[in-house]
């Protein structure tokens, strides 16, 4: 019997990627270069930096003007007044703030620190009051089906494609890869209903695939100067369909943190 196996396979010679970037081509070139022609089932995993830049998502804080209540929060977190108010900007609503920290339902419907937005990996900082940050993309679920339509207009092979971050968690230390944009991907995996090793079906079981992937898939790509943006994925032992990142974001009024 052939063992199960999934592989993941960083694409190397991914560029520093600009505003404008055509990234389904790089994601050709690097697949070209890995030596990977797609095939049906394969899945394209994307750090969310890549997409936010490749969409000029990419922020000046000298062109910030904060707000009242962004100078507000700023004294009391010790925040950069236009960072925090890019924050609020980003973001539904302000859960929780302690110390440097602000957690906040971000306008796309998950919690997260600081909206998502993020110094690390941007270019130049704090030089000439150029500090820079980068926001995460205006709608991750559209990128993804539009990276999604051009490989598979050059391949002819059905894939899906994530885009991923690193988010905190509230009950552990670390961060871990999560998806936050899908396209023709199962982000939620229902078992409901399936037997078990023993027989009994399975009453509650559904499986944050995505966020699975995006795990696996964050652990190769790294979190300094690994510079290795870009992993495909062969062997996903579940079939491949339409799905949304809604999927997976669990409704407030079932959420027993808030």
């Amino acid at each position: 019997m052939t063992p199960r196996q999934m592989i993941f396979t960083a694409l190397p010679g991914m560029p520093m990627i600009h505003a404008g970037d055509d990234l389904g081509q790089l994601i050709l070139e690097g697949l070209a270069q890995a030596g990977i022609v797609l095939e049906n089932g394969d899945v394209l995993i994307l750090a969310q930096k890549i997409v936010s830049k490749a969409e000029g998502r990419e922020v000046r804080l000298e062109q910030v003007r904060p707000s009242e209540e962004a100078c507000s929060l700023a004294a009391r977190s010790g925040k950069d007044p236009r960072l925090v108010e890019l924050i609020l900007r980003e973001s539904r609503k302000i859960l929780r703030q302690r110390g440097e920290l602000i957690i906040v339902e971000h306008r796309l419907g998950f919690i997260c620190a600081n909206a998502g937005i993020d110094r690390s990996n941007v270019g130049a900082q704090e030089t000439g009051g150029d500090a820079r940050v980068l926001l995460l993309p205006e709608d991750p679920d559209a990128s993804a089906a539009r990276i999604r339509r051009r490989l598979k207009k050059a391949s002819g092979a059905e894939i899906g494609v994530l885009i991923i971050d690193s988010h905190g968690r509230a009950w552990r230390r670390g961060t871990v890869g999560v998806c936050i944009g899908v396209a023709g991907f199962p982000a939620l995996q229902d078992l409901r209903g399936r037997p078990d090793l023993f027989g009994r079906r399975l009453e509650i079981t559904q499986v944050g695939l995505a966020d699975e992937i995006a795990a696996g898939a964050s652990a190769l790509m790294g979190q300094a100067d690994e510079g290795v943006p870009v992993i495909h994925l062969r062997g996903l032992p579940y079939p491949l369909r339409d799905a949304s990142l809604a999927e997976i974001l669990r409704p407030e009024k079932e959420d027993l943190f808030r």
